[in-house]
């Protein structure tokens, strides 16, 4: 190992540089670890209680708390298109916290450089350990780093957008039949929103949350509005505009929800239908690649047997 470390300048200065680096964070928490000791027979001898802490882990909170609190400052509260863009995707995903737009900053951060660490120490170990190779595999681990949060949102979104797709017309169904059992509009949403919670778990915490808001004051149609906001479907949008248009003509809307359910159920049989007719579509790749060439094999191999042997 010695012999290595001499034979190969650039790894021993990786391991100077990792061996500096360890003893600099040792260095730090003895230190840290000294000022809390100091600090707690401080107050032993003035008779104060000592401060509940625990060392390392309560200055790494402080120090965690102070990031997030910079990341917020400078991130969060930025009103630029780019901003609301992603806020809309945290909320399609799922993610209502105030502060999500600054943990998706530091995560976005940390994936980077620890991709980009981690590229750092696997790339010698698998040969690659000096020139532009080296500095690529760096970059492309950071890349995939930076991009990774990204990729989690739109994942994170689909799943929970399709589980919404399902949902809604089973909503709409439940809507009209508590709408024709003469609950008004907010107790139906409350109704449906406990039979829904088992089945479509995320879908019922959306429209509990659109109760919320109008309990807390806001108009049924910017609660709804808001609720379609949050679930990205057209079809949730289209039903926000219909009961705000129902309001407005005074029409019923018992009668406007049936229509609407109806119209909920036929869509998705048509998406049920227009899977079932692309099927033999999708069918003709694996096909060609996995059942063709076996059938091949079979058909023409006593063929070629004939041929070689000149046996007819």
């Amino acid at each position: 190992m010695l012999d290595n470390l001499a034979d190969d300048p650039l790894l021993l200065l990786k391991a100077l540089i990792f061996l500096a680096a360890a003893t600099l964070v040792f260095a730090v928490m003895i230190a840290v670890r000294a000022r809390e000791a100091v600090r707690r027979r401080a107050a032993r001898i003035n008779g104060e209680e000592p401060a509940q802490t625990t060392g390392l882990q309560q200055t790494g909170l402080r120090a965690a708390q102070r990031v997030l609190d910079y990341a917020n400052k400078h991130y969060a509260s930025l009103g630029t298109d780019d901003m609301r863009i992603l806020r809309k995707r945290l909320l399609n995903a799922g993610i209502y916290n105030p502060q999500a737009v600054a943990y998706f900053f530091l995560a976005r951060a940390a994936c980077a450089l620890g991709l980009g660490a981690a590229a750092f120490v696997v790339a010698p170990l698998i040969g690659i350990s000096a020139g532009m190779n080296f500095w690529l595999s760096l970059i492309f681990g950071g890349m995939v780093g930076y991009l990774a949060p990204g990729f989690y949102l739109d994942k994170r979104t689909k799943a929970l957008r399709t589980e919404y797709r399902l949902g809604f017309p089973d909503f709409m169904d439940l809507l009209v039949v508590s709408s024709d059992a003469g609950l008004s509009i907010e107790a139906a949403l409350d109704r449906v929103r406990g039979e829904l919670s088992d089945a479509y778990p995320a879908l019922a915490m959306n429209i509990h949350m659109t109760n919320l808001e109008i309990r807390a004051g806001r108009g049924l149609t910017e609660a709804l509005e808001h609720f379609g906001d949050r679930l990205g479907l057209d079809e949730a949008r289209s039903f926000a505009t219909l009961i705000k248009q129902s309001d407005e003509l005074g029409s019923s809307i018992g009668d406007t929800l049936r229509v609407y359910s109806d119209d909920m159920r036929h869509k998705r049989l048509s998406r049920a239908e227009e899977k079932a007719h692309s099927l033999p579509a999708k069918l003709t790749i694996p096909m060609m690649v996995c059942v063709f060439p076996v059938l091949f094999v079979v058909i023409l191999c006593p063929v070629i047997v004939r041929l070689v042997t000149n046996n007819w």
